[in-house]
């Protein structure tokens, strides 16, 4: 129907530095794929990321599920239609979240995994946070859901990886000497045989761009938003 939009349903703030970004890429694709004054219809959810950092830290997980799953229902009663993680390491509670709930929620992974296959790349690398990289659901969903093989850093590496994210980008902070830690991390993972990485956590996109390493990058957080812009516009 003309000028129909659903509305987006952002969980947000972990961090604020990548919901920036979520919010500035649906708004600039729906402009773009509708032209004109158009912009797109959102509720966003802005948690305060040290209490979530906390939590995840210390292992609450079952308390960071209960707070999703309020944050969900809260953008459901709303008005979202569907609803996005703006975060990568949080998606380890996605199951549980969409158990409880009946509103639409496009899994992060699941857009990444598209857009992987949509380059004919079946070995990438992951970086992401500790939590990410090391726990089994996202290699997991990625290689029984969609064949993709994945593989992550070294220990020191993935450590090198974490830090950099929790001490620097989430608090707004972009070194060239950290962009070079990941870009030596990325070298010595394509000369395993990995054809391209998958950027594993929304705040890594704000420092490694396209063309910083000779392989291809999957900023995860482009990729979601573009999945919300097509969500937003189905019919």
């Amino acid at each position: 129907m003309e000028g129909f939009m659903k509305t987006t349903g952002l969980v947000g703030g972990m961090s604020w530095e990548s919901s920036l970004e979520y919010y500035r890429l649906i708004n600039t694709g729906i402009r773009e794929r509708l032209g004109g004054l158009h912009s797109a219809k959102i509720l966003m959810y802005s948690t305060d990321f040290k209490e979530i950092a906390q939590m995840q830290s210390e292992a609450r997980w079952e308390q960071a599920a209960e707070l999703m799953k309020s944050i969900v229902n809260t953008l459901k009663k709303g008005g979202a239609d569907f609803v996005l993680i703006c975060t990568n390491t949080m998606h380890f509670l996605a199951d549980e979240i969409e158990k409880s709930t009946d509103i639409p929620l496009l899994h992060i992974a699941d857009a990444t995994a598209g857009e992987i296959k949509r380059h004919g790349i079946r070995k990438a690398a992951l970086l992401g946070t500790r939590f990410t990289m090391e726990k089994d659901f996202y290699r997991k969903r990625l290689a029984e859901k969609h064949g993709i093989e994945v593989i992550i850093p070294e220990n020191d590496e993935r450590k090198i990886i974490h830090d950099i994210i929790y001490d620097e980008l989430c608090r707004g902070i972009r070194l060239e000497t950290s962009r070079d830690k990941y870009r030596r991390i990325i070298s010595g993972l394509a000369d395993k045989g990995v054809e391209g990485v998958i950027l594993g956590c929304t705040e890594i996109g704000l420092l490694l761009r396209e063309g910083d390493t000779d392989i291809p990058l999957f900023d995860t957080t482009v990729i979601h938003a573009a999945a919300a812009v097509e969500y937003a516009l189905k019919h």
